[in-house]
């Protein structure tokens, strides 16, 4: 099967997402390789989301890319294209082997009974997009648990962002489904025009449990060596932890919970200003004694 990617792309691209990718931040030697697999990832996203293919033609196209990317045939351009990129910086393809596993798992199942198996689900969503970054600079593996920790956040709050569409336009439920019990939420509450007491009760706890999450990995831009990818890093962390606090304070059936370009501009400049002068480090006195 070759993959017409027109024909299951929706459009979206990089400068519709939440947080940055491959901003002009980032070197530019390194830019085209993540711009690479972003093409790729959001292919693949767009074929596990698409409204009218069946699971098994997704889960068909999903495998030509998977073919394609790891050198089995040339059917799928947008793959061939990451599998040339990664070859050229002797790059494995198992963050993007990884990915696909998210994807195949999003096009065969809508609910997740914990929140366990939501992190589950991240590990491949997820992880993958933050390890593959980390690679192609060359950063060390431990970066990898505390970019880990921030990417489930990154993926913790799109979906809380979005549980209203994602349940009326996909039918899929990320909110956990014992949680959501404990609530005593419905998913006839997701369809609804603004969110329950129980399920903006739900939503708060789910943003500080992305909380935690942050902070963990909050280490993250100082175990970073790049010191461009280390002041992305930061912007997306800041960007992160307002989008969580508004979570817990705003309900994402009625109100808007996401950032306008004046509120990214300001708090970019404030995370670039943080991470250019971090100030005295915790212990370190600040005058001669």
């Amino acid at each position: 099967m070759t993959l017409a990617e027109t024909d299951v792309r929706t459009g979206k691209g990089a400068g519709d997402e939440n947080f940055p990718v491959a901003s002009h931040l980032i070197a530019p030697k390194y830019r085209s390789a993540i711009l690479a697999f972003y093409a790729y990832a959001r292919t693949a996203d767009d074929v596990a989301d698409h409204e009218t293919l069946t699971p098994e033609a997704k889960l068909a196209h999903l495998e030509t890319l998977r073919g394609a990317l790891v050198g089995e045939h040339d059917h799928a351009p947008v793959a061939v294209a990451l599998r040339e990129v990664l070859a050229a910086r002797r790059l494995s393809t198992i963050h993007a082997e990884d990915l696909l596993v998210a994807f195949r798992q999003d096009a065969v199942q809508a609910r997740y009974p914990t929140w366990e198996a939501l992190m589950d689900y991240c590990r491949y969503s997820a992880a993958p997009v933050g390890r593959m970054v980390l690679a192609i600079h060359g950063e060390a593996e431990t970066t990898w648990p505390a970019s880990d920790a921030l990417c489930a956040a990154l993926q913790v709050i799109n979906h809380l962002q979005d549980c209203g569409e994602d349940f009326q336009r996909l039918n899929r439920v990320y909110l956990p489904q014992d949680l959501m019990a404990r609530e005593g939420v419905t998913e006839a509450d997701l369809a609804a025009p603004a969110g329950s007491p129980g399920l903006r009760r739900l939503i708060a706890e789910l943003a500080r449990r992305t909380q935690a999450l942050l902070a963990a990995g909050r280490p993250l831009a100082a175990q970073v060596r790049d010191p461009r990818l280390r002041l992305e890093v930061a912007v997306i962390q800041r960007l992160a932890e307002d989008l969580a606090a508004k979570l817990i304070a705003r309900d994402p059936l009625s109100q808007r919970v996401h950032h306008s370009k004046l509120e990214l501009t300001a708090l970019a400049g404030s995370a670039l200003l943080r991470a250019a002068w971090p100030g005295p480090k915790a212990g370190r006195p600040t005058t001669a004694e």
